[in-house]
């Protein structure tokens, strides 16, 4: 049996230590940091941007539809992720 959290989906924004902004999707989304943290599976965008801190995520309701907005949000202006930033920490 899976627990209700186990069927979503995440997409997150990872703010690297460069300043710049990585977007992706995971079940678990503080796993999946860790990875980018120090695991060889983190993305090879990240390796060499480490530390990396999580600084968006939303929940989606399966695969598809996170796959649908990453490539969204990847399609945004830096100054439109800056502004869903901004706006998820008013919340």
């Amino acid at each position: 049996m899976t627990s209700s959290l186990e069927s979503f989906y995440f997409v997150y924004i990872l703010r690297c230590n460069d300043g710049t902004l990585y977007t992706g999707i995971a079940r678990d989304v503080e796993k999946r940091l860790a990875e980018h943290n120090g695991s060889p599976k983190g993305a090879k965008y990240t390796r060499s941007r480490r530390p990396l801190f999580l600084a968006y995520h939303e929940s989606c309701s399966d695969k598809s539809s996170a796959l649908k907005r990453e490539k969204a949000i990847k399609k945004m202006t830096r100054s439109q992720k800056e502004a869903l930033l901004e706006s998820s920490k008013q919340i």
